[in-house]
């Protein structure tokens, strides 16, 4: 791994900003010049050249003022015609002035305009005015007239050279405007040019340098989430990355550990599980028969010698009797428990409906006896174990006879689809059970009342949620009742009737 992918993202991400701002502030700077550059052209061209081409056609206004003043007054001898002479001295010399300091001396001719415009009113219109004052209109001579017009043409031959020399350097200003606006624009190009590079290497740069190990490592850390913890992660890029990914493996080894040790302690426990399981049914198996003749001899005492003995004989006898029962009872619950899951049958299609029919048959005179009330709904066909699911109605229907309140018996049983389930609820209006009591009923020989108030082994629940569980449902109290008892259980649907909905 290179050094740059070894530096904090905090760190890439400041140089890349510090590039940036470099690059921006170069940027920046030239432009600045370049429209600098171009605003001191244009101000050059405009505040300066072009003023300056104005003066020259005031400057040669003022010199025609002058020579057509000294013309009429060679031919009035009227002092009027001399106001646009001397006017025009003092244009000419502000022109003159004003075209300097606009753009200097070009080539020398403002000088030498002001020179000969001093030779031509020197040696000709001031002569010529004091000659026309002292004999009167008319006195110019012919030669001093071709002399005046020959000075005059020079000075109009130098103003028309000037007049040029401005326009070079109007044209010169106007080709420094339009080379110094073409800078700016292939500086702005260029300046596009190099931004879109800019971002573009440096999008580049942060999806190597960044993006690339950040998609790297939750990839890695997805193919984790899905379950393959032995999955090494190879974190790459900035040291945060790396010190994240660093993390995850740490995480990812705890889970293993964790996993591992799990593992083992499920393992342990589904051994325990089956020994004590296998224990309950030998044990259970083999104390049949010698409680079975505990029983016998029992009854055989309570039939041949009742009577014949003391009061007290006949209830130790009668004690014995009953207590061998209920524990042959008690042993056959558990065996049946203990075969659940164990002693596996195949699974056929059941008809719910003459099932729980002949459940109910079995209680008819328990039914007959407290007055009950049976009312069962349309009940599906599941597919199961038939013995196993009459045992879950017949433990839900005995309790709730058993468990009945002041009036008689009312049972409801009923059933409907939810989705891949079928949803199954026995209600009664009994005594009812609290709800913090829900989860305690169905664990084994758990008992909410004492023996002689409500005969039973406690078995009943607790096996009605293993054949639940076993044929892939759930089973649970439902705590929001107004009265009495409601049992619900949930079944799925058999595959059969699962192809015929999706068809």
């Amino acid at each position: 791994m290179n050094l740059p992918q070894r530096l904090p993202a905090s760190r890439l991400l400041g140089v890349i900003v510090a590039v940036l701002l470099a690059m921006t502030a170069v940027a920046i700077s030239s432009t600045v010049v370049a429209l600098d550059a171009l605003s001191d052209t244009r101000a050059r061209s405009v505040d300066r050249i072009e003023p300056a081409g104005r003066l020259v056609n005031e400057l040669n206004r003022s010199l025609l003022d002058q020579e057509t003043g000294v013309r009429g007054f060679v031919l009035t001898g009227q002092e009027d015609f001399l106001t646009p002479y001397l006017d025009g001295q003092k244009a000419e010399t502000e022109a003159a002035r004003s075209v300097r300091d606009l753009v200097g001396d070009v080539n020398g001719r403002v000088s030498r305009i002001e020179d000969l415009a001093r030779q031509w009113r020197a040696e000709y219109a001031e002569p010529t005015v004091a000659g026309i004052k002292q004999t009167g209109p008319g006195a110019a001579t012919a030669g001093d007239i071709e002399r005046g017009k020959v000075l005059f043409d020079q000075l109009r031959a130098e103003v028309s050279a000037l007049r040029t020399d401005i326009g070079g350097l109007a044209r010169q200003a106007r080709e420094d405007l339009d080379d110094a606006a073409n800078v700016v624009l292939w500086l702005v190009i260029g300046m596009g040019v190099l931004l879109v590079v800019a971002i573009g290497g440096l999008s580049v740069l942060l999806h190597r340098l960044l993006v690339a190990p950040l998609a790297s490592l939750a990839e890695h850390t997805r193919q984790v989430a899905s379950g393959d913890f032995e999955h090494e992660i190879d974190a790459d890029g900035p040291l945060e990355t790396v010190m994240l990914g660093e993390d995850v493996n740490a995480m990812r080894r705890r889970i293993v550990q964790e996993l591992a040790l799990l593992d083992q302690r499920s393992a342990e426990l589904q051994r325990s599980n089956a020994e004590l399981e296998q224990f309950a049914y030998v044990a259970s198996h083999d104390l049949q028969e010698p409680l079975r003749k505990v029983a016998s001899f029992c009854q055989l005492l309570q039939r041949r010698y009742g009577g014949q003995l003391d009061e007290r004989a006949d209830q130790y006898i009668e004690f014995a009797v009953d207590g061998a029962k209920r524990m042959q009872g008690l042993i056959n619950d558990l065996l049946a428990f203990s075969r659940v899951g164990r002693i596996t049958r195949e699974r056929t299609m059941i008809d719910l409906d003459e099932l729980v029919g002949q459940v109910v048959g079995n209680f008819s005179d328990r039914v007959e006896e407290t007055g009950a009330t049976i009312v069962v709904g349309e009940l599906p066909s599941v597919r199961g174990e038939a013995t196993l699911l009459s045992a879950v109605f017949q433990n839900l229907i005995s309790n709730a006879l058993k468990f009945k309140g002041p009036s008689a018996p009312r049972i409801t049983i009923g059933a409907e689809r939810d989705g891949e389930l079928w949803k199954f609820s026995v209600q009664d209006n009994g005594i009812g059970i609290e709800p913090e009591y829900s989860e305690r009923i169905f664990v084994i020989f758990q008992r909410l009342h004492p023996k002689d108030a409500y005969p039973g082994t406690g078995i009943g629940l607790a096996m009605c949620r293993k054949i639940v569980e076993y044929h892939g449902g759930t089973i649970w109290l439902k705590t929001d009742v107004d009265s009495g008892t409601e049992f619900e259980f949930t079944l799925p649907v058999a595959a059969e009737d699962l192809v015929e909905v999706t068809a």
